[in-house]
């Protein structure tokens, strides 16, 4: 299948998996997992805003230094962030130091707390765009066309509504392929089959 490597441990991975360890974990613990939990919600939508123009690598190696700074993404505590906050978070070269994005997740987080109270919680209201099973096989070629679905396209619509920034369609769909939205390991993957059965298992919210 094109795409597929197998790794020293005879285990065969998406491709993008095995150029990094960091990326081994992720991919084979993390990656397309199903996930419920509105502070891991807020942290990826969060953290892929904070990749746009960078690599996902480079975001992961940081990724505990951005919970460190960003208060372990608990958007309550975030939401009540101001100008000193920025100024402290500006002054942290353990994180990517971009204006821009800080202010984005700061104000991202007061719009999850009115998504909260409005929709009950953050996982109830992105499990809505769940798009239905995928047919057919899934190679590199076939992955590469999924950039962005009418599934992205309609979450990040409304979230943009919402006022929420840094959401594009793009990111969105990356966001809903880490979160287990969709099953995007390739066919022939050893994560692919405990995705799904993790995704059957899964109760949605």
């Amino acid at each position: 299948m094109e795409g597929l490597v197998r790794g020293d441990d005879g285990v065969a991975r998406c491709w993008w998996a095995d150029s990094a360890p960091e990326y081994r974990i992720y991919h084979d613990a993390e990656w397309g997992f199903p996930v419920a939990d509105d502070v891991r919600l807020f942290e990826k939508l969060s953290l892929e805003g904070f990749q746009a123009g960078l690599s996902w690598l480079t975001i992961l190696r940081k990724r505990e230094a951005f919970r460190n700074a960003f208060v372990g993404f608990e958007f309550e505590r975030i939401a009540r962030f101001g100008e000193r906050d920025v100024g402290r978070l500006l002054a942290d070269a353990s994180i990517v130091r971009h204006r821009g994005k800080i202010e984005a997740v700061i104000n991202n987080a007061r719009r999850a707390v009115e998504l909260v109270q409005s929709e009950s919680s953050i996982s109830s209201y992105v499990w809505r765009f769940e798009p239905a099973p995928r047919t057919g096989r899934l190679d590199r070629a076939a992955l590469a066309e999924l950039a962005v679905t009418a599934e992205s396209k309609a979450l990040a619509k409304d979230l943009k509504r919402r006022g929420w920034r840094f959401v594009g369609p793009t990111t969105v769909y990356s966001f809903m392929q880490a979160m287990g939205l969709v099953n995007d390991h390739l066919d022939g993957c050893d994560a692919r089959a405990r995705v799904d059965d993790a995704r059957s298992a899964f109760e949605r919210p």
